[in-house]
């Protein structure tokens, strides 16, 4: 019998565990939102940030430390849950000078792209608001290992960041002040504090 028709099994057992490997499933989690936080931070008056978040979201999250680059994640926020802790203020944000919330209820972000950047993913996709979609660029840190909590949950938690102008979404209302500059900076910085569940 000629040696070349005998297969290694070694070699071929190896290749069957890579490529079962490489098919297993990213593990998917859910944001705990009681247990989470959407914000934002702006400048007023040139001189102070004005923050704010917003009660109502919902998200995923799909990551294997192993494999960042399959990383994915996705989030809708309602917009009319906003709250700066002053009613008229508030108000004004929901209306058709800022996020139009009668309109356009929620903003999306869908992820496109990950990749490792030390201990930090930097996640791309596409954040819609007002029915407007442009590439953004979160910055997500502090994953934490995987843990159980008292009711059998199996969670990780994480922190991301970004920066957007709100002007690439039509929020162009602005007051100019005597002294110079303008009330409201059009930079806005987006903060997430998120506890993720893993899901079945």
């Amino acid at each position: 019998m000629s040696t070349s028709t005998i297969s290694n099994p070694s070699t071929s057992n190896s290749s069957v565990a890579s490529n079962t490997a490489a098919l297993a499933p990213v593990t998917k989690y859910a944001v705990d939102a009681s247990h989470s936080s959407v914000g934002f931070g702006v400048r007023h008056l040139m001189i102070t940030t004005v923050r704010g978040e917003f009660s109502q979201f919902a998200g995923s999250f799909s990551y294997d430390a192993s494999r960042p680059e399959l990383t994915k994640l996705e989030a809708n926020i309602e917009v009319g849950s906003v709250n700066t802790r002053e009613p008229k203020r508030d108000e004004h944000l929901r209306s058709a000078d800022f996020f139009d919330a009668a309109n356009h209820p929620s903003m999306t972000f869908v992820s496109t792209s990950a990749r490792r950047d030390g201990d930090k993913l930097i996640v791309s996709g596409q954040l819609t608001i007002r029915g407007t979609s442009k590439p953004v660029v979160l910055t997500v840190s502090d994953i934490t290992p995987e843990q159980t909590d008292p009711w059998g949950n199996k969670r990780i938690g994480a922190t991301a960041r970004a920066t957007i102008l709100r002007s690439d979404y039509g929020m162009t209302w602005n007051a100019a002040l005597e002294a110079g500059g303008v009330m409201v900076s059009d930079k806005v910085t987006l903060e997430i504090e998120a506890s993720l569940v893993r899901q079945a």
